[in-house]
């Protein structure tokens, strides 16, 4: 693919963040990082679960490197259309962050277009938090979320995989 289509994918990405996420108050934290432009949206068009591991191991690492960003989504526009086949996908990157020590640094948010809370029908209002124009994991320093519960407050209204 060329460079054209990623950028049109992180453009439609940061469109929805900022439509979406930051309009409808969905994530209280994302305006701050949309405004600082401190979110990093990385494009991953490999169709293999082994290379999509790989990058959620580089996107932490860049994350390592680059203390001043906050957070980084990895976007995956042709893996993962079936939400069960992103589910598995999520299971091995937790997995794979605890294994690489990583636990209690770094944490995953998801999303998906077909996003479906475990215990909701599929067209559940609930849902439509989490789904989104493509596949994407979003990791997050989990110090940073904690810094933003301790301010924001009552963090019930926001949804929970």
């Amino acid at each position: 693919m060329t460079q054209a289509a990623d950028q049109q994918v992180v453009d439609q990405t940061l469109a929805w963040v900022s439509h979406f996420i930051v309009g409808h108050n969905i994530c209280p934290f994302a305006k701050r990082e949309l405004d600082s432009n401190t979110i990093r949206v990385e494009v991953v068009r490999s169709k293999k679960v082994d290379v999509a591991l790989e990058e959620l191991v580089a996107g932490v690492e860049w994350l390592n490197e680059h203390p001043e960003a906050e957070t980084t989504l990895l976007v995956f526009p042709t893996l993962f259309k079936s939400f069960d086949h992103y589910l598995d996908y999520v299971e091995l990157a937790e997995q794979l962050l605890v294994e690489l020590g990583y636990e209690g640094i770094y944490q995953l948010a998801t999303f998906h277009p077909d996003y479906c809370f475990a215990d909701a029908e599929p067209e559940a209002a609930a849902n439509y938090s989490n789904r989104s124009p493509y596949a994407m994991v979003h990791l997050l320093r989990e110090a940073s979320v904690e810094r933003a519960i301790a301010f924001y407050g009552d963090t019930a209204a926001i949804p929970e995989p």
